[in-house]
C-alpha cells in the first residue's frame, strides 16, 4: 500500500485523464450510426412516451428508472435520436478509466494506467458503452463506489462514505443486479479478511490474539484518528455512515419515485411517506416478483456458461491472459507473495461474477460479461504492466530477446483490442454473434427507416400497416395488436407489440400513425385500402405483395440470424414526401 501524492502520481493521473479523453472520443464517434437493437428500441419508445405523458414507474422488466429519467431531461436539449439516446451510457463508459485513480494505493502508478486503458479500450467495454442499456453504468457506479470506500478505509477522510452512499445509490437506479455487486464485494472482502488472519496467524500470533487484541486495537484508532477521544471519532464515524446511507435513499428515491407523483408530492408534505414506500418498499416488491419469484432464471445452466465463456474470449482476450497472467505474478511473487488485497478482492469478484451471472440472467446475453470484465481488468492490469515493465528493464539490460517477446506480446494486445473495436464498431454482422446480441437488426433497416419517416411527416392519417401474422409451423401472433392506444402508456396490449421492435422508437420519433390487422384478415381484406407504409414479416411476402401494387419492398434482416421484415412503400407517397419541404 502507498499514499503519496508526488508529481509521478500527477503524471499517472494525468495519463488517466488523456485516457479518459480517448474512450469518450471512441464512445461518442458515429454513436447513432448503429441501428437500434430491439432493447434499445424498447427503453427508447417508452422514453418517449413518459415525455409526452409524464408518467413513469418502475418496471422490473425493462430494468432501473436511471435512462428513462436521465433520457427524459436529455431530451430537452437534444433532439431525441439514436445518438442522444445512448449519449449518458457513452458519457459515463468514456469517464469510466478515471475510476482507475481510485485504486492507487494499492496498484503501482503504471498499474493504475493500465487499468485506465483497460476500462478504456476493451472491446466489450466500448460496444456496450455505445449501446443504450444499463449493464456499462450499473458496472462503473459500482466500481466508483467500491472505489470511494476503498479510498475511505485508506485515508480516513470519511467525505469519501457519502460519495460511496450516492454512487451505489446510482448502481441501483441502473439494474437490478447491483445487488450482485453488493454480494460478490461482501465475499470477496471476506475472503480477504481471510487472507489477513491466515497471514498474521503464520507469522506466529495466536488466532485468539489476532481477533481479541491486534485487530480491536487497529479498529479502535482508525475511528479515532486525528480526533481528541474515541468517542468523538465514533461519533463522526457514525455521522458520516448516516450520511452515507442518506446519500444512497436520496438518490433511489429520486428515481424511483413514480411521476408525476414525486412533483406532487413536493408541494403537499402529507404525501411524502407514501411516495417514500412507493419508491424503496413498492420496487423491491416489483422487483422480488420478477426476478426472484417470476421464473426468468429457469435455463440450462452449462448452455449459459458455454455461452458467457466464449464471449469473454471473443470480447475480451487482452483481459482474460492478462488477468491469468496477473492473478498469478501477484500470487506468488518472490518479494510479496500470497496475493494484494485489491488484486485477490477483484479475482474472487471476478470468479463469482463467472459462475453466477449465467445462473441469474433469464437470456444469453453477451453484454452480462461486462460484469466479470470489469473484475479481472484488476488483476490484468497487474499482468499488462508487468509485461511493460519486463520489457523497458530488457532495453536497459541490452537483452534484445527479452525484448523481442516483451514486444510481440504488446503488440498482439494491441492489435487484438483495436482490430475488436474497429470489427464491432456498428456492427450488426452474424460473424459478430459472441459479442452482439441476437434480436439486433441489420443496419440497412435505416434507409427505409429514414424514407418512413418522410411519409409519415407528409401523409394524412394512418402511416403505417402491420401484417399480423404466425410464425410458420406455430401459433405465435406477430405484428398484430389489437389495440394500438394501448401502446400509449406501459405495459403495451397484446398480444405482439413486442414482436416490431425497434420499429416503434422510430414511429414515434416520426409521430406516424400506426395500425394492424389480425393474423385471421385476408389478405385481400387487409390490404384493400393500405396505408403508404406496410410492414411484414418475409415469410408473408409472396401472399402479400400482388395487393400492394405500386410499393417498393425491402427486406431487411430483423435480427442477427433467422429472421427477416419486408417494409412496402408506396412510391408515389414516397416521391411526393421527397419533394414535400420539411418544416
Amino acid at each position: 500500500m502507498r499514499t503519496d501524492e508526488g508529481p509521478l502520481a500527477s503524471r499517472t493521473f494525468l495519463a488517466l485523464l488523456g485516457l479518459s479523453l480517448l474512450a469518450l472520443l471512441i464512445r461518442v464517434v458515429s454513436l447513432g450510426g448503429r441501428v437500434m437493437h430491439w432493447d434499445e428500441g424498447r427503453v427508447g419508445y417508452w422514453i418517449l412516451r413518459y415525455q409526452e405523458t409524464g408518467i413513469h414507474s418502475y418496471r422490473p422488466i425493462v430494468h432501473g428508472p436511471f435512462l428513462p429519467i436521465v433520457n427524459d431531461y436529455l431530451f430537452v436539449f437534444l433532439p431525441a435520436s439514436d445518438f442522444a439516446a445512448r449519449l449518458p451510457v457513452a458519457v459515463v463508459g468514456g469517464l469510466f478509466p478515471l475510476a482507475a485513480w481510485l485504486f492507487r494505493d494499492y496498484l503501482d502508478d503504471d498499474e493504475v494506467v493500465a487499468l485506465g486503458a483497460l476500462f478504456a479500450l476493451n472491446p466489450l467495454l466500448v460496444y456496450y458503452s455505445r449501446f443504450m442499456r444499463n449493464d456499462v453504468l450499473v458496472a462503473a457506479f459500482s466500481v466508483v463506489a467500491l472505489g470511494l470506500l476503498v479510498r475511505a478505509l485508506v485515508t480516513r477522510r470519511l467525505g469519501y462514505l457519502v460519495g460511496a452512499g450516492a454512487f451505489m445509490g446510482l448502481a441501483f437506479t441502473t439494474k437490478e443486479n447491483a445487488l450482485l455487486y453488493v454480494a460478490c464485494f461482501l465475499g470477496a472482502g471476506v475472503l480477504v479478511v481471510d487472507h489477513r488472519l491466515v497471514r498474521e496467524t503464520r507469522a506466529g500470533t495466536r488466532l485468539s490474539d489476532v481477533l481479541a487484541e491486534t485487530w480491536p486495537t487497529a479498529v479502535y484508532r482508525w475511528v479515532r484518528g486525528d480526533d481528541a477521544t474515541f468517542e468523538r471519532g465514533l461519533a463522526r464515524f457514525g455521522l458520516h455512515v448516516v450520511g452515507a446511507v442518506a446519500a444512497f435513499f436520496l438518490v433511489v428515491v429520486f428515481f424511483y419515485a413514480p411521476r408525476p407523483d414525486l412533483w406532487a408530492a413536493l408541494s403537499n408534505p402529507a404525501a411524502l411517506p407514501g411516495l417514500l414506500e412507493e419508491s424503496t418498499v413498492g420496487p423491491a416488491e416489483r422487483f422480488y416478483g420478477t426476478w426472484v419469484d417470476g421464473g426468468h432464471q429457469d435455463n440450462d445452466y452449462l448452455p449459459f456458461l458455454y455461452g458467457y465463456l466464449e464471449t469473454f474470449v471473443y470480447g475480451a482476450p487482452v483481459v482474460l491472459a492478462f488477468g491469468v497472467v496477473g492473478a498469478l505474478l501477484d500470487r506468488y511473487s518472490p518479494t510479496n507473495p500470497g496475493f494484494r488485497p485489491l488484486v485477490a478482492f477483484a479475482v474472487y469478484w471476478g470468479l463469482a461474477s463467472v459462475v453466477g451471472y449465467p445462473l441469474a440472467t433469464d437470456i444469453e446475453a453477451p453484454w452480462a460479461v461486462v460484469h466479470a470484465v470489469v473484475a479481472f481488468a484488476i488483476p490484468a492490469a497487474v499482468g499488462l504492466a508487468f509485461v511493460v515493465r519486463a520489457g523497458v528493464d530488457s532495453i536497459h539490460d541490452d537483452d534484445r530477446v527479452s525484448t523481442g517477446l516483451a514486444a510481440l506480446v504488446l503488440l498482439a494486445a494491441i492489435g487484438g483490442t483495436m482490430g475488436a473495436n474497429v470489427a464491432y464498431w456498428n456492427s450488426t454482422e452474424e460473424a459478430d454473434k459472441e459479442v452482439l446480441q441476437w434480436a439486433q437488426p441489420g443496419n440497412d433497416l435505416r434507409e427505409s427507416i429514414v424514407d418512413v419517416r418522410a411519409v409519415a411527416e407528409a401523409n394524412e392519417g394512418t402511416d403505417v400497416l402491420f401484417y399480423g401474422t404466425t410464425t410458420p409451423g406455430g401459433d405465435s401472433v406477430e405484428l398484430y395488436v389489437s389495440d394500438e392506444s394501448s401502446a400509449d402508456t406501459p405495459p403495451p396490449g397484446g398480444p405482439a407489440w413486442h414482436s416490431r421492435l425497434p420499429l416503434p422508437w422510430y414511429l414515434e420519433l416520426s409521430d406516424a400513425e400506426v395500425t394492424s390487422t389480425s393474423p385471421d384478415t385476408p389478405p385481400e381484406e387487409a390490404l384493400a385500402d393500405a396505408p403508404p407504409v406496410v410492414v411484414a414479416h418475409d415469410w408473408d411476402r409472396s401472399e402479400i405483395e400482388p395487393h400492394l401494387e405500386g410499393y417498393t419492398a425491402r427486406e431487411h434482416d430483423f435480427k442477427l440470424w433467422g429472421e427477416h421484415v419486408v417494409v412496402f412503400v408506396d412510391e408515389d407517397a414516397l416521391r411526393q414526401a421527397r419533394q414535400t419541404p420539411r418544416t
